[in-house]
């Protein structure tokens, strides 16, 4: 099924169900004798403001998202906690502190509980059916994901029948990858081998592959990795046989279904209500942060004109989340064209091209401010790996495996390594901070988020910035 058309089906479901869950609990109450709103269009916008309501609250816990043969009954217990949550705040908003402080809880409070309840088994009940009817699709091969299998042994021809013989999983393996050429063109049933690894993101794009699994019988920790530096930037979920778990130990869900074990490398571990809040935190500090101290900015730009010459601002080609190339702005710190010379080049400690109002720039990071409106274009969040430029980001891919991990995420103007290490003046500081930014891709959650802003707070107050 579609993703657009699945999301559509998804919110019909939904709309159906708020709805006919507050006709039915509005026509409860009216049998046992409580005030109900009976004028029309009064009711007609009850029903808009709570269904307004309950699919924001759906579409913060990401209960819109794709499935693939995922537990019905795991989705059941979304939809439980969901509207859990949602009825409780729906009784604090409503709560009145004169009348329901002062008195026993009434019947009218109480039977709010029932609202909770039909609106749970109809949600639930209009999804498990949408589930099972895209169930039955893949069963007949609609809706599949083309796969591709990495491995050519007796373990990657075990996976292809299992997952032959489990078509509700949602895999269309359209063929394998191995190390050697040799081995190109051979068959296994109706599969057969399609390239090599340096094939890989040419036949992910020509069979439109949306998972990797990989099935390498006696892997090195040293070829899963390479595998896995070869994956990182394709638009695919990367899945491994679990005897290798060993190997990458921390880098995997595991998922299980129709007794068939995999483990998906590299996840997102951030729930999804948790990218929400990530995001309108970003937009609102953002906004905040440029409008609130326009003067001081002001001031800055002047400070910079008077000390040197060249723009006020400071501009240049950085990569971001997926590789995706924009284009960063900065308070300039530096001489005006300061590369002209060396061309591209590290910045250091006591580098001789930062001006006298650069080095107090960048002591207070204040020389990052203008990277808010890289914010509020989405190129950027407040926290995440420092951006580097296209020439470094080439250079290191190829001297430094894993490299590309950091792209899977947003860069911010501060994180977990920028707050760690010093400045990326050599491979070896560069591998240092790596390690911290994949620490930080691996424990993303909006509790250390908070802690690298707060630590970038005291930063800049002490002026201990670089």
């Amino acid at each position: 099924m579609p993703k657009t058309i699945e999301k559509i089906l998804l919110f019909l479901s939904d709309f159906l169900a708020i709805n006919v869950t507050y006709i039915l609990w509005v026509t409860f109450r009216l049998k046992l004798g409580f005030y109900v709103e009976t004028e029309l269009g009064q009711n007609i916008i009850m029903m808009f403001v709570l269904f307004l309501f309950w699919a924001l609250l759906f579409f913060f816990f990401g209960m819109y998202r794709s499935w693939y043969a995922q537990s019905r009954f795991d989705e059941m217990v979304t939809v439980l906690k969901t509207i859990t949550i949602g009825a409780i705040i729906i009784f604090l908003i409503t709560f009145d502190p004169t009348v329901d402080l002062e008195n026993p809880p009434s019947w009218s409070r109480i039977i709010i509980i029932s609202y909770w309840f039909i609106l749970t088994v109809l949600v639930s009940a209009g999804r498990i059916l949408l589930r099972t009817v895209q169930r039955k699709l893949l069963e007949n091969g609609i809706g599949r994901r083309n796969t591709l299998i990495i491995g050519w042994n007796s373990k990657s021809h075990e996976i292809y029948q299992k997952l032959k013989n489990a078509p509700a999983l949602g895999y269309e393996v359209v063929g394998f990858i191995c190390h050697s050429k040799k081995y190109v063109g051979e068959k296994f049933e109706k599969a057969s081998v399609l390239g090599t690894l340096k094939d890989l993101p040419r036949l992910v794009h020509r069979y439109n592959v949306e998972v990797l699994i990989i099935a390498v019988k006696s892997a090195t920790p040293k070829q899963v990795i390479n595998i896995i530096s070869r994956c990182d930037n394709l638009p695919v979920s990367l899945k491994i046989v679990p005897d290798l778990y060993d190997i990458v130990m921390g880098y995997g869900r595991t998922n299980q279904i129709y007794g068939i074990p995999l483990i998906e490398i590299m996840p997102q571990f951030m729930p999804e209500w948790e990218k929400r809040v990530k995001r309108a935190i970003d937009v609102i500090v953002s906004l905040f942060v440029i409008v609130s101290f326009l003067p001081i900015w002001i001031l800055v730009a002047i400070a910079i004109k008077l000390d040197s010459r060249g723009p006020v601002f400071f501009k240049q080609k950085r990569v971001g989340q997926y590789e995706k190339i924009f284009q960063i702005y900065k308070f300039r710190s530096m001489k005006y064209k300061a590369e002209k010379e060396t061309g591209p080049v590290w910045a250091s400690e006591h580098d001789p091209r930062i001006t006298a109002v650069g080095r107090f720039l960048r002591k207070t990071r204040i020389d990052e401010i203008p990277q808010f409106i890289n914010i509020l274009f989405n190129d950027m969040s407040l926290v995440g790996p420092r951006p580097e430029r296209p020439y470094f980001v080439k250079r290191l891919k190829n001297e430094i495996p894993l490299y590309s991990r950091r792209h899977r995420m947003k860069p911010g103007i501060t994180g977990w390594a920028q707050i760690k290490g010093g400045y990326d003046d050599s491979i070896k500081n560069v591998k240092k901070k790596l390690e911290y930014d994949l620490y930080y891709l691996e424990n993303m959650s909006l509790r250390m988020d908070l802690k690298i802003m707060m630590r970038t707070a005291y930063t800049m107050i002490a002026g201990k910035g670089r």
